[in-house]
């Protein structure tokens, strides 16, 4: 049962309808499948902007809603749950559709419905993790629709991305002595593996670094659920739509290597990177940047940031959005 939930409106200081704003929830059929779109801003001038979140299969609409919607006040921000992902997850899905051929066929579908909604010549992009792969390989393609490409997280070589991470949890897990992390992560070995190994090694790498103490648990939940277009019904599907996809796409995105795939762009490409991510390491992304033809590289650094500086550093992350992308999405 889908639950498609409601968004508030934006409203005067009198409490009326703020006039050229946009508060729309719903569904948008893009490449056959059912998907879940929310379009916010306070203005319909301002550009639109499309995030693209992780996982695969990972919703991050809470935590965006949560942290970042300070942007719907320069932005008109596109909040997507991609095929197989939150509100977005139905088991009739065919296998055989959860390609990244087809995650691009949909993005372009949903861009288009956008450009058109909004009378907009073009949308800014910013792609999380797997996103960023999505996003920065859409940008190449489709530069005619895009305005700037916004990047955290970076995918590069995903596998090379892969190895440093677990080569970092197996080092960190000795260094403490943790004998119970060192015969999971040893037990499973380094990658490749299969989509089961990666959720042991991320496990374990949470808990090394304390990211899964009580209160850590309890803020998530309370993010998870917080916000007025979340329901408590949404979470099995949440859970069993990040299983599912991951089990489906891993091992074609883990081989995805933005170097070959990606050489060139565009349009203009920004990348925030947190300076703790020890999920996608840096290094692989600096090394996709540096290979990268674009009329404008830059990086931005989150000292206090691991893999999400946009909910571990948001007004940081915020004031970088509104500064210096929006410029380049106008």
């Amino acid at each position: 049962m889908k639950h498609v939930g409601k968004t508030p409106p934006f409203r005067t200081p009198t409490g009326e309808p703020l006039a050229g704003s946009i508060a729309d929830i719903g569904y948008v059929r893009l490449g056959g499948v059912e998907q879940w779109v929310m379009m916010r801003g306070e203005s319909t001038a301002n550009p639109p902007l499309v995030l693209l979140h992780g996982g695969p299969g990972w919703s991050e609409t809470s935590f965006f809603r949560h942290f970042n919607a300070a942007l719907e006040e320069h932005f008109v921000v596109v909040y997507w749950d991609q095929r197989g992902a939150g509100k977005s997850f139905d088991a009739r899905i065919p296998r055989e559709s959860m390609t990244f051929e087809q995650f691009l066929a949909d993005l372009d579908a949903l861009v288009d419905h956008v450009r058109a909604r909004l009378g907009a010549a073009k949308v800014a992009l910013f792609g999380h993790s797997w996103g960023s792969a999505l996003g920065a390989s859409y940008a190449a393609r489709h530069p005619d629709k895009v305005s700037v490409y916004v990047g955290s997280g970076q995918i590069g070589d995903w596998a090379a991305g892969e190895a440093a991470s677990y080569a970092f949890a197996l080092a960190e897990a000795r260094r403490l002595d943790h004998r119970k992390a060192i015969d999971a992560l040893v037990d499973i070995g380094p990658p490749p593996y299969d989509a089961s190994a990666v959720f042991t090694e991320r496990t374990w790498l949470q808990r090394l670094e304390h990211q899964l103490t009580a209160k850590k648990l309890w803020d998530l939940g309370r993010i998870l659920l917080g916000e007025a277009e979340s329901s408590i019904f949404d979470l099995p599907t949440m859970f069993r739509g990040f299983r599912w996809t991951m089990d489906v796409m891993w091992a074609e995105v883990s081989r995805l290597n933005l170097l070959e795939r990606v050489p060139a762009m565009q349009v203009p490409v920004v990348l925030f990177l947190g300076r703790r991510d020890h999920w996608v390491p840096p290094a692989t992304s600096l090394a996709w940047l540096d290979a990268l033809t674009a009329p404008l590289k830059r990086v931005e650094w989150f000292e206090d940031s691991g893999h999400e500086p946009f909910a571990d550093e948001p007004e940081a992350f915020n004031a970088r959005m509104i500064d210096l992308v929006r410029p380049l999405a106008t």
